[in-house]
């Protein structure tokens, strides 16, 4: 899978968890470079508490488009630290 914004790769990865309709990469997957953290966060009853980062490509923000959950709750354990996104990040094989 890849998640594309910007006509940038922001993440690849053929081992990615889908949960949800969501596709969570594997940090090691994700271009770091294109990552600015959030002040935000969101609390998911059965998976935690999610933080975000903006994406940052070509000199354009796309605010809190990505999100991880850094300590998960138990059920969801398989997605702790793999990396989502959304507001319009396309995400395909």
């Amino acid at each position: 899978m890849k998640a594309i914004w910007n006509n940038e790769i922001i993440a690849e990865s053929d081992k990615t968890i889908s949960v949800e309709g969501n596709h969570y990469f594997p940090v090691e997957a994700v271009r770091k470079e294109f990552l600015k953290p959030s002040d935000k966060y969101n609390i998911c009853p059965w998976k935690g508490t999610a933080s975000y980062y903006t994406l940052l490509v070509n000199c354009e923000e796309n605010k809190d488009a990505a999100w991880f959950y850094p300590y998960t709750k138990p059920v969801a354990k398989q997605i702790e630290n793999y990396i989502a996104f959304w507001k319009g990040v396309e995400v395909k094989k």
